[in-house]
């Protein structure tokens, strides 16, 4: 018969002693039926709830109970059954899949690149967060018994993700010491060790700046088994906790959440600016330190609740504009002449979260401008944000260049991107507050060779004019104005047979060593568009690899 299981979270205890009232009750005449159908349906709720949340987790991509299963070695197995000490198969690698999702969620929501995990055991965790990783991701794990690395070690490399972890064997608390020494700083911290060292081991980590601005610590069994918040309680542990779960909450570098997953998940975030300025004379209250509007550089980055348009965007450069733009929070309007590939575009954005819709309109006729803006006002009721992107090239030699093509390239890429800083403009002077992107080019500062341009260089040249002029005419009524001029940008158009010699001719000019790629470009428009940059306005952003330096 197998040994009874042994309560080990609040929930089982309830659960453990939810039965035990239950028999007494069954075997007690004088105990009311409807006393008996209450520890029924609590037995039934407190039971229930670990198996329901099990199921309704999202399953890991990859099962990692079932590869920890697989790989622990018979000899492992067989020495557990035979009840030999050399290790036993925890019971967290069949159970703890709400755990291990739990963390891997948390890496991503904090976006973490780097994590440190203090406390290994059998590295189910820290596979579990690895997966949340990206690619370039790294988690350090600290373990002070070198046979649970020998342990984990087959299993992480079965993995794809096993790659990502780094196993420092020796006292967690030197291996700190190490890290610190070294600069080193993490966006996540887990820890699960010596519950009696948590407190020294927070304390170091912030101390010590190991946790970066707004990271985030997570400390398991802060709960443990309930015995952290039961008066009576002499368990060491439960009491070192206690005091632990305690010292944080009064910690104004920090504000804590205590999670009752299992035995008990303390999410801790450190907060953008502590008291630190009551508590040392020599730091300067102002923005730079608190941050503008008590928003640090990168929040103030953010597009959140601002409404953006992106003409041209249903590939290309104005396809990688409406993705940056709506990553960063804002709501996009697709505009392209072509409306299938506007809608692909709103596709991608929406599989994202991003709010966004197509509008098919040609920027050369006044009439499509200005219902353009109309739409977008129609449905989001403001412009904050206005990528005017839509441009077009043909190569002529000079004196063969028709009145025809001129007008065709000044119509879209000068004449189009007035108009719609026009209507746009008349839309955000009247909120007064708005952010107008022009796309320029590098031929605005250089004449690029070999191809033969003249109507594109000088439309290009027009619309760095163009923005100089409203940049400066309209920012005291809150609209600035900037342009953007890329450099050669690599489509897939470049690598057509024809070109391919250009090409050649043209990495030959650039410093850099390769063309531009759309996604060179995503940092800058989002910088124009956000707040951060409120006192650049007329100025031309140029990015090509240093090629007009030449």
């Amino acid at each position: 018969m197998p040994p009874a299981k042994v309560p080990d979270t609040p929930v089982e205890h309830i659960v453990d002693l939810l039965e035990k009232a239950k028999k007494l009750a069954e075997g007690n005449g004088s105990i009311p039926e409807e006393l008996k159908s209450y520890l029924q349906k609590a037995l039934d709720i407190a039971s229930g709830l670990d198996d329901y949340l099990e199921r309704m987790t999202t399953q890991e991509s990859e099962p990692l109970a079932e590869l920890y299963k697989k790989t622990v070695s018979h000899d492992w197995e067989q020495a557990h059954k035979e009840g030999k000490t050399i290790f036993k198969l925890p019971k967290e690698c069949v159970t703890g899949h709400v755990e291990g999702q739990t963390l891997k969620m948390l890496v991503h929501m904090s976006q973490a690149k780097r994590v440190l995990e203090i406390g290994m055991f059998t590295g189910y965790g820290a596979l579990s967060m690895a997966e949340g990783l990206p690619e370039d991701g790294c988690l350090v794990a600290c373990e002070l018994e070198p046979y649970l690395k020998e342990f984990a070690q087959p299993i992480f490399d079965k993995s794809p993700h096993g790659k990502k972890i780094i196993v420092k064997i020796g006292s967690a608390m030197d291996t700190l010491k190490e890290l610190a020494a070294a600069g080193e700083q993490f966006d996540m911290v887990f820890i699960d060790a010596d519950k009696n060292n948590y407190i020294n081991y927070y304390n170091y980590i912030l101390d010590n700046n190991l946790l970066r601005l707004q990271g985030v610590i997570c400390v398991d069994n802060t709960l443990f088994k309930g015995k952290v918040y039961l008066k009576d309680t002499t368990d060491e542990n439960g009491l070192a906790l206690r005091q632990f779960n305690q010292f944080v909450s009064d910690d104004p570098r920090v504000e804590q959440v205590i999670v009752p997953l299992r035995d008990g998940l303390s999410i801790i975030r450190r907060v953008p600016v502590a008291s630190a300025c009551s508590s040392s004379r020599s730091v300067t209250d102002d923005e730079v330190f608190r941050g503008v509007g008590g928003h640090l550089i990168l929040d103030r980055m953010h597009l959140g609740g601002k409404v953006a348009y992106v003409t041209g965007a249903g590939q290309g450069i104005g396809r990688a504009f409406a993705h940056a733009l709506g990553e960063a929070g804002a709501k996009v309007a697709v505009v392209d002449m072509d409306q299938v590939k506007a809608a692909a575009v709103v596709t991608e954005l929406s599989l994202k979260g991003i709010l966004a819709f197509p509008i098919a309109a040609d920027v050369s006729k006044p009439e499509d401008v200005q219902r353009m803006i109309d739409s977008i006002v129609s449905k989001w009721g403001v412009i904050h944000i206005a990528c005017n992107n839509a441009g077009i090239n043909m190569n002529s030699n000079s004196e063969d260049t028709s009145l025809e093509e001129w007008d065709q390239t000044f119509n879209v890429n000068l004449r189009g991107t007035f108009m719609c800083c026009q209507a746009a403009g008349r839309v955000m002077l009247k909120q007064g507050y708005g952010k107008i992107i022009n796309t320029a080019s590098m031929a605005s500062l250089i004449v690029p060779h070999p191809q033969k341009q003249l109507s594109y260089n000088t439309s290009k040249a027009g619309v760095v004019k163009l923005t100089q002029t409203l940049g400066t005419e309209w920012i005291d009524r809150g609209v600035r104005v900037n342009c953007i001029s890329p450099g050669i940008v690599d489509t897939p158009l470049i690598h057509s047979e024809s070109l391919r010699p250009l090409v050649q001719r043209w990495l030959s000019d650039i410093p850099a060593g390769r063309l531009a790629q759309v996604t060179d470009l995503q940092a800058a428009v989002v910088y124009l568009a956000s707040d951060a940059s409120d006192y650049m306005t007329g100025h031309n952003l140029v990015i090509e690899g240093g090629q007009s330096l030449w």
